[in-house]
């Protein structure tokens, strides 16, 4: 179950532009079985990043799993991770490849911190929400 919003191609490090590396790490995130896999196009939101993709893993051993086989994946392609963080825990982990940000996180913490709708949300309708509240 994968969602996508954007088909713009960028050039990147190694010779792979972002819809590749994109499905790089798509496919790597498969491969070990990640679910309900979600890419977020955030080029209107950030300077950041273009995408974000965010995966859920049914326990810590697979959080980590996930995030360091998007890591291997993108080393034998000659892309070296800007960074790794929340490998020792494994309840979120986020690997920065600039322009795309992969999220691995437990069910629950995805359920918590919904950034697949905060990212999706516009400048206007977050600050209505903060109004709101």
């Amino acid at each position: 179950m994968l969602k996508d919003s954007r088909s713009n191609t960028e050039p990147m490090q190694a010779d792979i532009n972002n819809i590749d590396l994109k499905a790089k790490a798509i496919a790597a995130l498969e491969d070990v079985k990640g679910i309900d896999i979600t890419v977020i196009d955030v080029t209107a939101q950030t300077d950041v990043t273009d995408y974000m993709i965010v995966a859920t893993g049914t326990s810590n051993r697979h959080v980590k799993s996930l995030a360091n086989n998007v890591v291997d994946e993108m080393l034998k392609v000659g892309i070296k991770p800007h960074g790794v963080e929340g490998l020792t825990d494994g309840e979120w982990v986020l690997v920065d490849l600039v322009d795309v940000v992969v999220h691995v996180m437990l069910a629950q913490t995805r359920k918590f911190y919904e950034i697949e709708r905060l990212w999706s949300m516009s400048a206007e309708s977050r600050a209505a929400r903060g109004d709101q509240a």
